[in-house]
């Protein structure tokens, strides 16, 4: 693709949501990921497993490029998204940005209003086009519908996003990434800051919105992996040890590797 414009595309036919080629990663002279070779299908829940320190997050940041932000970082090999390199020079990070929303471990609503934080990143990829008052209340109702958010907030839009519970403020987040339609959804330990009826409300969440988004959700609770995801993939030292479904993975694991971890030996 050569125009400087490029997009992803999003064609809910594809197969794969993602699929990666020799992917590489150092962090300086560190090496974090080797040669990753992952075909992820799209619209499921796919799980990620591993030792803290095994790439798990590493991959997840490098699916929407947050770390070519850091100078000292080399990539090799290839990652697509829906059939499009995402490294290719004629893809835009922010065409990146808007197709591949990011959930990360700790809520981080700005500190302006619940209505705002929903419109926000749709004004920003939308500043040439103008909407009516009621369009913009459509896309702040359909995306707090979507996170099962509405019928506790809609009375409240305009109170400070940063009140909110830390449960309210995760789906908060979510329901911010959906107004620009991405195609996927990352999410890293997205219930780590939760408590256990928190947890309980965000898996419900990706449950809910399983179909609608490819779904990948880093995890370093095993039981929520099992729950919560269709196909697990488990990490171990930056190399992919096993993917395969959930059930299968923690039933009956394919390497010695994934049986010792899944039973507590070590991580």
């Amino acid at each position: 693709m050569n125009t400087a414009t490029a997009e992803i595309s999003n064609d809910a036919s594809n197969k794969l949501c993602i699929h990666t080629h020799d992917l590489s990663l150092w962090y300086g002279t560190f090496q974090a990921l080797f040669d990753v070779n992952l075909n992820i299908r799209a619209g499921i829940i796919t799980s990620m497993i591993g030792p803290s320190g095994c790439g798990k997050s590493t991959f997840l940041r490098s699916v929407n490029r947050i770390n070519e932000r850091l100078g000292y970082v080399r990539i090799e090999g290839r990652i697509d998204v829906f059939d499009q390199n995402i490294y290719n020079p004629g893809v835009e990070l922010v065409q990146v940005r808007k197709q591949i929303g990011m959930v990360f471990q700790r809520p981080n609503p700005l500190p302006i209003s619940i209505r705002e934080n929903i419109l926000f990143g749709h004004r920003m990829h939308n500043k040439e086009k103008r909407y009516s008052a009621s369009d913009l209340d459509e896309i702040v109702e359909g995306a707090l519908q979507q996170v099962l958010l509405w019928d506790k907030v809609k009375d409240r839009l305009d109170a400070k996003a940063t009140g909110l519970s830390l449960e309210e403020q995760q789906k908060l987040c979510i329901a911010r990434l959906l107004p620009v339609k991405p195609t996927m959804l990352l999410m890293d330990e997205p219930c780590s800051a939760l408590d256990p009826k928190g947890t309980a409300a965000i898996e419900e969440l990706i449950w809910e919105l399983r179909g609608q988004y490819s779904i990948l959700i880093v995890t370093h609770n095993m039981a929520q992996a099992r729950r919560a995801s269709e196909e697990c993939i488990f990490m171990l030292m930056g190399k992919v040890v096993e993917h395969s479904p959930t059930d299968e993975l923690f039933v009956t694991p394919a390497h010695r590797e994934t049986a010792d971890y899944i039973e507590g030996r070590y991580g």
